[in-house]
């Protein structure tokens, strides 16, 4: 299964004059959703806003999100959590652009059913009612989805027997060995289960449903006290996710993504920082591609859903306030 690093390391700085540049650090996972941020740093955006990049790896979007609010990064973009929306409901960090969503035509993340379970009749969305479920920690956004499924498809959520793995790899483990009956899984840890014949495809998450999935993340001190350098480094971010958008959102008049050279071409930059000791993860990239908005404008209707879901669920606290976790002023305009 795909592997991540557990500690800390740093991806890239551009190599510009430090008497010229600006020193910023951004946290990332090493996944295809953060592409536009690898797609600008290997363009230059950054650099030519006047910025000296550095990247730094997590192991785990919590992570990144921990590390910003701890005023160990400048910037992170990573997933929404329960976690995400608590230290964003006190106002520690904010997000400022919009990072990856499921939209209706897109690939995203896909439910997957063990063969075992399969045999026995999982073959729907609604069977998973009483079923065991792989997810990675409680308040995910894979925990998220499982429970927006059920509200689509009339199961209770409380009777879906949750096994929360820590990560995407132990899922997908799980889920080949049957230890548990589904999981919801992205595309690439999904891909390989399916090629082993591990298990069964049951469907894609955006069938049924649009989410917000992540956000380029700043803190409210870092806005206040050097708003000018937020704005090159948003401004850098954009320009990374016109490239993705143009590389990668295109569809055939068959309603399929397009794959070409340009496609494949924008792959290999991105799995140069997702797979650095690997000699080529291009394929893999684009089997993750996510949805990303063009114009890298959050769904403020569906994050304040999410808010909303995670405080029914005890996970998230009732005071936390959907309404400080954006900071639209960045991303308004053309």
């Amino acid at each position: 299964m795909f592997s991540r690093a557990v500690a800390i390391l740093i991806l890239i700085a551009t190599t510009v004059s430090a008497a010229a540049q600006e020193r910023v650090t951004a946290g990332v996972v090493r996944e295809a959703s953060n592409g536009p941020v690898f797609l600008a740093a290997a363009q230059g955006y950054f650099k030519d806003e006047g910025l000296e990049l550095a990247l730094r790896a997590y192991p785990s979007a919590q992570q990144v999100a921990q590390a910003l609010a701890g005023d160990a990064l400048d910037f992170g973009v990573t997933a929404y959590s329960a976690q995400v929306f608590q230290l964003a409901g006190k106002g520690e960090i904010v997000a400022i652009a919009a990072q990856a969503r499921e939209r209706r035509g897109y690939e995203g993340n896909e439910l997957v059913a063990s063969n075992a379970a399969y045999g026995r009749g999982l073959r729907g969305y609604g069977d998973l009612a009483n079923k065991v479920i792989g997810i990675d920690r409680l308040g995910s956004s894979l925990h998220y989805q499982l429970g927006q499924i059920a509200g689509l498809k009339g199961f209770a959520l409380d009777g879906v027997i949750l096994k929360p793995l820590q990560s995407l790899d132990a899922i997908a483990r799980a889920l080949a060995g049957g230890e548990v009956d589904a999981a919801i899984l992205p595309a690439p840890y999904a891909r390989e289960v399916l090629t082993a014949s591990q298990g069964k495809l049951i469907g894609w998450y955006s069938e049924l449903d649009e989410q917000q999935l992540g956000a380029l993340f700043a803190t409210p001190k870092t806005i206040a006290a050097r708003r000018a350098t937020v704005e090159k480094f948003v401004r850098a971010y954009r320009r990374g996710v016109a490239d993705y958008a143009a590389a990668f959102l295109r569809h055939d008049r068959f309603g399929k993504r397009v794959s070409d050279a340009k496609s494949r071409a924008a792959a290999a930059v991105i799995a140069r920082y997702i797979y650095p000791d690997a000699s080529d993860g291009a394929d893999a990239v684009e089997a993750g591609i996510y949805f990303i908005d063009p114009r890298a404008r959050i769904d403020i209707r569906d994050i304040a859903h999410q808010v909303a879901w995670h405080q029914a669920q005890g996970l998230l606290d009732k005071a936390a306030d959907a309404r400080r976790a954006i900071d639209l002023s960045f991303t308004a305009g053309p």
